[in-house]
């Protein structure tokens, strides 16, 4: 940060302070919310200046070093968005998941798939959209996450093995009087829809997958990840392995649950070519290889899970032009 004024702020330019949309803002104590760019205000070269929507946590200062963040909101639905939900728990094989359910008359229902190094506070930026169509939202937590059972090994698998709260989150909804439900997932959760859409002993309840920057290709992603860390290239495949053999991530069995053969219900895919965590070529193939399970909203110009932060107008009408035909 480098100053701020009224409904403004000036940060360093880079290719992340440029991108179109809306943000959070990120650093230890401080959250707040980014608006697009102003490019008619007055800044130097090597500055940008967007608008300030609003501060959720923390005191705003130049010189404090920041990252932005797909994740808006901080808190539970009622203290962020207004809306009244119920405290669940999700009877989970390692033990309760706690979730949160934002109720509605639908008999469908959504269960919003949160992803690697983000939180349930994630999805909250999509429930307004659930909640204005009266579509009854899900949000649960699984191992690993706060508040939820560690996983045996105290390691995250990627959704190899998380998938298995998914399908525990499913049992529950269904318990709870949903008759279909439609998994929306962001990155390792897309992965996790995928693995219970093709495993989950309740399948057939499934109607429908939104997967928005799906991790279709562990190996690449870890070796994105590898180099975001600074990994020397020579010693990306070690790295790789070195990160399977810790977490048991079994490729082969998301490869299986992703191919086209295997999608029984209609997918909607939410990526695009500036994603720099899990390519997007696989979803253009997927998306090639079934166009009649498959649709593709392509968007540019957004990070990893960042695809309605790019751009959430073309986003929602995308997702309702899906989900009306499921309800």
């Amino acid at each position: 940060m480098h100053a701020t004024g009224p409904e403004r702020i000036t940060l360093t330019r880079s290719l992340a302070s440029l991108r179109p949309g809306t943000y959070g803002m990120e650093a230890p104590g401080l959250h707040a919310v980014l608006g697009p760019v102003l490019d008619r205000v007055p800044h130097s070269a090597d500055t940008v200046v967007r608008r300030l929507e609003r501060v959720e946590l923390g005191v705003l200062g130049p010189g404090v070093r920041v990252r932005l963040t797909p994740q808006l909101h901080r808190g539970t639905p009622v203290s962020a968005l207004g809306l009244a939900h119920e405290d669940v728990e999700i009877p989970g094989e390692l033990g309760p998941l706690p979730g949160w359910l934002v109720a509605g008359p639908r008999t469908t229902w959504v269960i919003a798939l949160h992803g690697l190094g983000t939180t349930r506070e994630h999805p909250l930026n999509l429930v307004p959209f659930f909640n204005r169509r009266k579509i009854p939202v899900l949000v649960p937590t699984y191992r690993g996450d706060e508040g939820a059972p560690a996983s045996p090994d105290g390691l995250a698998h990627l959704g190899d093995s998380e998938w298995r709260d998914v399908d525990a989150a499913i049992r529950y909804a269904v318990r709870r009087g949903a008759e279909k439900v439609v998994l929306h997932g962001w990155g390792t959760g897309a992965a996790m829809a995928l693995r219970a859409a093709a495993e989950s002993g309740v399948r057939d309840r499934i109607s429908g997958l939104v997967l928005d920057s799906p991790v279709l290709d562990w190996e690449a992603t870890l070796r994105s990840l590898a180099a975001a860390h600074h990994v020397p290239g020579l010693l990306l495949p070690l790295a790789v392995r070195a990160a399977q053999g810790r977490t048991g991530v079994h490729g082969d069995r998301l490869q299986a649950a992703s191919e086209p053969g295997a999608l029984r219900v209609p997918v909607l895919l939410l990526h695009g070519p500036d994603d720099t965590i899990a390519p997007w070529e696989p979803s253009v193939e997927l998306a090639a290889r079934r166009p009649d399970r498959v649709t593709l909203h392509t968007v540019r110009h957004a990070p990893h899970a960042a695809m309605w932060n790019a751009d959430p107008v073309r986003y929602e009408e995308a997702l309702r032009r899906f989900l009306t035909p499921l309800l």
